[in-house]
């Protein structure tokens, strides 16, 4: 293992909580001021309403309040994470967020059209940021890549957990075991997390959990809050399973081109394993989701169907965000981060 491999894995398993970062409006400001404070039985948040639902304030102040559930925030009192001034918060900022997911969503086809459409063989020439890093790509626009989807992959397979209690028997098990898979199949060398951690130490970033969250702009946001939001409500337990299944079925064919991007771009073995491993595991992945989590699910409740289908859509809706925030940055050559990082366009010392 490479030193910065090996300083990588020690960052990624320490999992110290990362501060608060700079708010990006009233709400933001409201909620960090309060969580800068002790967590009193009659502490109340006056957060005023946020300017949209795709908007950097709400999408900040939500993802800050779902952090909470998960390594928290150095400045924040664990005690914060069920107070009920918090609770009353973060459930404005969801009815804005779910209602517009909802609006973009569409109404979703049924569910196994929807499973059809993700099972569909690609087309020869494709538009998103992994064809367009593997035909196209610049190392920056790489790392930057890498570091939008840091937010996830860092805590990867932790959101999909939540929804673990809240399955029948038989669709539980085969859930389980594929985030065993997710979390290195008994081996902590192996976990996800710590092979993303890896992939950003090879390309130069921090692979410090939380580190670039002041970078991070709210289409990137989004996607991560769209899983803590299905993951951490017992109503939304079929539209978790369908985002699991929309990433873990389609995930392969951009996995490959992703390892094959980054190696042309200069990294080492170690900075394709995440990659690489994904178009194996994922593969094995989307078997078992389809026909042991979904299968069962839905025969036990069918009214979840609907449900597991509004979980696709949602998903493709909020990728399709990223995506176009990317591209749209990349082709006009500017950097896609709030931080442009040293190499990218704007870029440069701090």
């Amino acid at each position: 293992m490479t030193s910065a491999a090996s300083a990588a894995r020690t960052r990624a398993d320490q999992g110290a909580p990362p501060p608060l970062p700079a708010p990006r409006g009233p709400v933001c400001a409201a909620l960090f001021e309060a969580l800068r404070t002790p967590p009193e039985p009659a502490t109340r948040i006056a957060a005023p309403q946020a300017a949209g639902p795709w908007g950097e304030d709400l999408q900040l102040a939500l993802y800050a309040c779902y952090e909470l559930h998960y390594q928290g925030f150095a400045e924040a009192d664990p005690g914060w994470e069920w107070h009920p001034a918090l609770l009353a918060v973060r459930a404005e900022l969801e009815h804005a967020f779910l209602a517009a997911v909802r609006h973009e969503a569409g109404s979703p086809p049924p569910l196994r059209e929807a499973l059809a459409g993700l099972l569909a063989a690609e087309p020869a020439e494709g538009t998103g940021p992994s064809h367009h890093l593997l035909e196209h790509g610049h190392r920056w626009q790489a790392r930057e890549y890498l570091v939008h989807r840091s937010l996830y992959h860092l805590k990867e397979a932790d959101p999909q957990m939540w929804v673990v209690p809240r399955l029948p028997h038989p669709a539980k098990a085969a859930l389980v075991t594929v985030q065993y898979d997710e979390y290195g199949g008994g081996r902590p060398e192996r976990a996800h997390a710590t092979l993303f951690a890896e992939m950003m130490a090879d390309l130069d970033l921090d692979p410090g959990y939380g580190h670039y969250l002041d970078a991070v702009p709210a289409p990137a946001l989004a996607v991560v809050n769209l899983m803590s939001l299905f993951g951490l409500h017992r109503a939304l337990r079929g539209a978790l399973v369908g985002q699991f299944a929309a990433v873990e079925i389609t995930s392969p064919p951009g996995a490959a081109r992703l390892a094959r991007a980054l190696e042309k771009l200069g990294a080492s073995p170690t900075g394709t394993l995440f990659y690489r491993e994904h178009v194996l595991a994922d593969a094995v992945h989307e078997q078992l989701v389809r026909h042991t989590v979904i299968e069962p699910l839905t025969e036990a409740d069918p009214s979840l169907a609907a449900d597991v289908a509004f979980g696709i859509a949602a998903t493709g809706a909020v990728e399709a965000r990223l995506s176009d925030h990317l591209l749209r940055a990349w082709h006009d050559d500017r950097s896609s981060l709030r931080r442009p990082l040293a190499d990218a366009p704007g870029g440069g010392p701090r």
